[in-house]
């Protein structure tokens, strides 16, 4: 028995499909499949063995039979009718997905399981096949729904199973067909583990690292150090600091130079939320746990900073009673979600930032002094702008440059707008800075930023920020930064070499600016 595909090109008109399966059935040919367009008929048919003839002669004796229907133009060999090569396509690109990808029958019963969806459910993908899904992963909420015609989508499923608690991340649609009746379901699963990972590698180029601080001044280069030293550690960090400071660019350099790095870090400001959704938001709920709860629950934070690093924002300003939840956590490991009676235990580092007096608050009973003492196991304090002026240059000119190529601008600042900038007081420091720029070069109609487009209101008197007040040129400014880090890095590695190797330029230009700047005396072989 020989299976062969045909295609007739054949007149358009009624009737043809029913003329041309009675020369088959004449012939006595058996048709497995047809498959109709405009002018086309595709045939998939049975050639049954015959002792008085071969294969090639029973083909051509239907050949002729067909051919000499007035409407049948040609019959040319095909290798897969159209749906068959869709079909083909489809499950191609469904085993090479890798995500678990399985279909269902209207009664649970699975018609197609992929090569990932068998293996992460542990089972033999050819001997599972009309099996009901129920058989391997239990009574199931999600999907009874689902079974019934709703969707949901990236819900965490858990599986027993003798080697262990299998853990996904599941979502499911149903199948309609024309008149939108329920005709089976598809739904995909990724473990948890890889979901994480995909969420980390596609956040982790977002993520600020030390080299990304702009900064020539000693004390922000000794806080660094210091920071450097303690990322290394999974004790929890507080991090000082006035508002606009960089306290979350510091969380995240110090969670990327850790042994963590390749795991989440998870941010949330504790002053944006109401107490009773930031408690839900920070340790999740169960399914019911409240009015407007999410079917099935929802993961917290906790969960989702698993291995990794949660950042604290503003915990000066986390609740009294959430303060008591956060210090379990830290001292056993443990938390419960809202509605629940079973405690999950998480790997989380800590790193918490705020810009209160958290002393004055223990003192005033507004924040737990057990909490704070666990909290403030390593305190970093970063300075404001006004107490680091020589970074005021660098910070400009990096600003500058990043948002006048962003913008497509070519414009300068007037020596006045320069000197208003290097005497402000900068109360909204680094932040406030950035915002100063940006707002100019976006206002700017001229060519040229003065003064009136900075928008800042001065306080000079009280805040003599720069000890050169006859620098008023932006080059100036850039001329004297340039040589403020060209001696720093000479006298920290005594060569013209050393020092290119750690501003980043050639051989030949670090030469170039010592003979410019004069400081050929810093070389140690001089």
């Amino acid at each position: 028995m020989t299976v062969t595909r045909w295609l007739l090109k054949t007149a358009d008109r009624i009737g043809m499909i029913k003329e041309v399966s009675q020369i088959f059935s004449h012939e006595a040919v058996s048709i497995i499949s047809m498959e109709v367009s405009t002018g086309q008929i595709f045939i998939k048919f049975f050639l049954e063995d015959d002792p008085l003839h071969t294969k090639n002669n029973l083909e051509e004796l239907l050949r002729k039979e067909l051919l000499k229907h007035k409407d049948i133009k040609s019959i040319s060999s095909i290798a897969l009718q159209p749906q068959e090569q869709r079909e083909k396509e489809l499950q191609t690109v469904l085993e090479f997905a890798n995500d678990g990808i399985i279909g269902l029958s209207t009664e649970g019963a699975i018609r197609y399981i992929n090569s990932a969806a068998a293996q992460l459910l542990r089972v033999d993908k050819n001997t599972i096949i009309g099996k009901n899904i129920t058989s391997f992963i239990g009574e199931n909420t999600l999907f009874d729904e689902l079974l019934s015609g709703k969707s949901f989508d990236h819900q965490q499923m858990l599986i027993q199973t003798p080697r262990g608690t299998l853990h996904y991340l599941c979502s499911g649609r149903p199948i309609q067909d024309e008149n939108e009746q329920f005709v089976g379901a598809v739904a995909t699963l990724k473990s948890m583990k890889s979901a994480k990972q995909l969420v980390n590698s596609m956040m982790k180029n977002t993520k600020f690292e030390f080299k990304d601080i702009i900064y020539i001044s000693s004390s922000m280069e000794e806080l660094i150090k210091i920071a450097h030293r303690v990322a290394a550690s999974s004790y929890s960090i507080l991090i000082g600091g006035e508002s606009g400071t960089g306290k979350e660019m510091f969380a995240q350099a110090i969670h990327c130079a850790s042994p963590r790095r390749l795991h989440p870090f998870v941010p949330i400001n504790c002053a944006a939320l109401p107490e009773a959704l930031l408690e839900s938001e920070l340790f999740g709920y169960e399914d019911g746990a409240f009015s407007g709860a999410r079917k099935g629950g929802k993961p917290g934070l906790f969960e989702a900073a698993h291995t990794g690093t949660l950042f604290l924002d503003e915990i000066g300003e986390l609740p009294l009673l959430l303060q008591g939840k956060l210090l379990r956590v830290l001292q056993e490991g443990v938390f419960r979600r809202l509605g629940s009676h079973h405690d999950i235990g998480v790997d989380v580092r800590i790193v918490a930032a705020t810009n209160r007096n958290l002393e004055q608050m223990v003192l005033a009973k507004q924040f737990r002094q057990d909490l704070y003492y666990r909290m403030n196991v390593i305190p970093l304090q970063i300075p404001p702008l006004r107490q680091r002026p020589e970074d005021i240059p660098l910070l400009l000119r990096h600003f500058h440059v990043k948002y006048c190529t962003e913008l497509n601008r070519h414009l300068d600042f007037s020596p006045a707008a320069v000197d208003s900038l290097l005497h402000y007081s900068w109360p909204g420091n680094v932040r406030e800075l950035q915002h100063a720029v940006l707002r100019a070069i976006h206002l700017t109609s001229n060519k040229e930023i003065h003064v009136e487009d900075l928008l800042i209101s001065h306080e000079t008197d009280n805040s003599p920020l720069h000890a050169n007040a006859s620098q008023t040129n932006l080059k100036q400014v850039i001329d004297h930064t340039e040589r403020f880090h060209l001696e720093k890095a000479l006298k920290k590695h005594g060569s013209a070499r050393g020092a290119a190797r750690e501003i980043g330029l050639s051989h030949t230009a670090v030469l170039t600016k010592m003979r410019r700047y004069g400081l050929e005396h810093l070389l140690k072989d001089h």
